[in-house]
């Protein structure tokens, strides 16, 4: 196995979910490919991720992908100076298939692989192409995972809060589908959103005591499906849908932005990241912004094409750990619960 040399492109593969993603990126943080392929559709009939149909067409995917990717990036196989894959959180059998595929580049071509954490890749997404990763608080949102995290600096992180339920991006989805809407419904619940009146109707927004940094969504989620019950006329108007769904992405961007700022202020830094599915969310955002402003801190969105799953984040976290020297055992197993901060 040859050492890492931090002039040769990194090929990351992303298979967490639903989504078949490979990139390839030269250090610091060049993008010299970064491609994927969706599933969304095929899930969207099932209403949610089928985690034996993912796995499936993750395996049909992925290597005609990798080799897209090699002539998307204008390099050969044999370029490449390390290869990586995201190894947990996630779908055992959808992650078994980007793992096992790298595993196999790695000792085919004799090259470091390195398994890696799908939320740290998501966590240090803002910074992509930064050579330091600064001290800051980050807030994570997506649809499997919504946390606060203290970053003080790559490999080394304190989870402040995390949601006790459902997360924000799944509280989207799940009251989209109880509202008639298409998958995946926290994008359509955003772009309807913009035509209504978001003080509405009022939902409620739990774990809000003084000094609380975990988050609740399921709450809300019974409450818009008791709404509907007793209003299911809403759902069939234009005006009454929009204002729905104005009202429900007001409730939990508050209280994203509430425990965000909460958590800033405990501890002293002024520095903000977001990451994740929902960090696309138009109301997240311009709250975010609006919020950083004013009390004079720094924010750090990534690009909307790096908020979702993609492998360019994977491929930036592993040079950022390749730098320290760190690499994975070919023969370490995957790990669907590996939570950031800890080994798998």
């Amino acid at each position: 196995m040859r050492h890492f040399d931090m002039q040769s492109p990194v090929l990351a593969i992303e298979s967490s979910c639903d989504e078949t993603a490979a990139a390839i990126l030269r250090p610091p943080g060049q993008i010299l490919s970064s491609l994927v392929a969706s599933q969304a559709e095929e899930h969207a009939r099932f209403g949610g991720v089928v985690p034996e149909v993912a796995s499936r067409n993750h395996l049909l995917a992925v290597d005609p992908l990798v080799r897209r990717a090699l002539d998307s990036a204008g390099i050969s196989a044999s370029d490449l100076g390390a290869v990586a894959a995201t190894s947990g959180p996630g779908l055992a059998p959808a992650l078994l298939v980007g793992a096992s595929y790298a595993k196999g580049f790695s000792l085919a071509l004799g090259i470091p692989y390195l398994a890696l954490n799908h939320l740290e890749g998501h966590l240090l997404s803002p910074f992509l192409g930064e050579e330091e990763i600064p001290h800051h608080i980050a807030l994570l949102v997506s649809g499997g995972h919504t946390q606060l995290t203290e970053v003080r600096k790559v490999g080394s992180y304190e989870v402040l809060g995390r949601t006790l339920d459902d997360a924000a991006g799944e509280a989207f989805d799940k009251v989209a589908k109880l509202m008639g809407l298409p998958y995946p419904g926290g994008v359509e619940i955003d772009r309807l959103a913009i035509q209504g009146d978001s003080k509405k109707y009022e939902f409620p927004r739990a774990l809000m005591e003084r000094g609380n940094l975990d988050f609740s969504f399921s709450g809300l989620k019974t409450s818009v499906r008791y709404f509907l019950e007793k209003n299911p006329e809403l759902a069939k108007s234009s005006q009454g849908l929009a204002d729905l769904c104005a009202s429900v992405r007001h409730a939990i961007v508050a209280v994203l932005l509430k425990k965000t700022a909460r958590a800033v202020e405990t501890s002293g830094l002024s520095r903000v990241a977001v990451s994740g599915g929902v960090a696309a969310n138009q109301a997240l955002r311009f709250g975010l912004q609006e919020l950083c402003a004013a009390k004079g801190w720094n924010l750090h969105l990534p690009s909307p094409e790096l908020t979702t799953d993609n492998a360019a984040m994977m491929a930036f976290a592993a040079i950022h750990h390749l730098r320290l020297g760190k690499s994975s055992p070919l023969g370490l197993e995957i790990s669907p619960q590996w939570r950031v901060g800890n080994r798998p």
